[in-house]
């Protein structure tokens, strides 16, 4: 009888441990990433750590996670943002916006027949650098005054007229991928993402996310790529494929000289972003979540200068410009040339990075 006891005993011990061990298995396999070797830790941790991480693997210089990038960053928990990924998987989303854009700080204009409260102003107009007109009042008013000026102008001690450096659009934050992933993004999709944010016909928003897609859906010019990008980890994904993974975020330092005459201080030219070497520089778009159209071309030359006050002369701030020194593709109504007055590969042609404009170059 002992002995029979202690063969169950053995037999229920032994079927526990592997009842025990196909448990471990089964969660290790679930987590166990399809593409992406950090994939299991963004379901563990929140987007910013996951994000930090990501950075980490991704960039291989050892040089932190900007701030002006982190600061992007989808400010969910990670259960949250767990949640929020597995409600627009099952097409769930419409009885969970409000806590959805709040909590991850989205711009969405809800019906107050919906019970929900709005958040943002639903009087927004999209631009890009580029010169995209958002409507006919718009497009006789001219270019503002500094926006685009002349690779010479950039020597020290030169007095230039600085257009304004703020961002002009509302704060919203990117998504983390697990969830930018599962929603729509082509304007063959616009009328799922008009459900999912509950945005009525005709609709301001409507328009402007018709022109963001449009944008990012446009044709290419020659020797440019391009991608939107609706997450940080597209971002760096995008910069990578074109730059490698030894690289660097560059940005204007604030908006201080906005709108007025200033001194042009110190200037680095950054030899890595020389003519024949690609750069890539990411501009923000106007959308529900944060979206970025990046683009890489070559035939540019980016600077660092200080920007002075003219009148003490001290440092105010440190503006990154880019000049494109092939326009030759460009289109002839482009503002930079009626600013300039030339045209087509005629010129080069300089601008500031403002607002939250981004440019990617490699490491010395």
């Amino acid at each position: 009888m002992h002995s029979s006891f202690s063969t169950m005993a053995l037999t229920s011990l032994f079927l526990l441990v592997l009842l025990s061990s196909l448990h471990v298995l089964t969660a290790v396999a679930r987590a166990t990433p399809e593409s992406d070797s950090l994939a299991g830790q963004a379901n563990s941790i929140s987007p910013k750590a996951y994000l930090v991480r990501y950075w980490n693997k991704q960039i291989t210089n050892n040089l932190p996670m900007p701030p002006v990038l982190y600061f992007k960053a989808s400010p969910l928990t990670a259960a949250s943002a767990a949640i929020f990924a597995q409600l627009i998987a099952k097409g769930d989303m419409s009885n969970h916006l409000r806590s959805f854009c709040v909590e991850a700080e989205l711009l969405c204009f809800l019906n107050s027949s919906n019970g929900i409260a709005a958040t943002g102003t639903d009087a927004l107009v999209y631009n890009t650098y580029t010169g995209t007109k958002t409507d006919d009042k718009n497009a006789n008013r001219g270019t503002e005054l500094g926006m685009f000026f002349r690779e010479s102008m950039l020597k020290s001690g030169n007095v230039i007229p600085m257009p304004h450096l703020w961002d002009s659009m509302p704060r919203r934050s990117f998504l983390p991928r697990s969830i930018s992933s599962k929603l729509p993004f082509s304007t063959s999709k616009l009328a799922e993402l008009k459900q999912i944010f509950h945005f009525d016909e005709n609709s301001t928003m409507e328009k402007i996310m018709a022109r963001t897609l449009g944008l990012c859906e446009d044709a290419k010019i020659q020797g440019e790529t391009k991608r939107c990008v609706a997450s940080i980890e597209d971002m760096i994904d995008f910069a990578t494929s074109i730059l490698g993974h030894d690289i660097m975020v560059r940005s204007t330092e604030g908006t201080e000289g906005s709108k007025q005459e200033v001194l042009i201080g110190l200037i680095d030219r950054i030899e890595d972003a020389e003519v024949s070497k690609p750069i890539v520089a990411c501009h923000q778009g106007l959308f529900p979540f944060m979206v970025y159209y990046c683009h890489s071309f070559q035939n540019t030359r980016v600077y660092e200068a200080d920007i002075l006050d003219l009148k003490s002369r001290t440092k105010i701030n440190r503006a990154v410009a880019i000049c494109h020194m092939d326009t030759s593709a460009w289109n002839s109504t482009h503002e930079a040339f009626i600013a300039l007055g030339s045209g087509p590969g005629q010129i080069e042609v300089c601008h500031w990075i403002f607002g939250s404009g981004l440019v990617w170059t490699t490491v010395k």
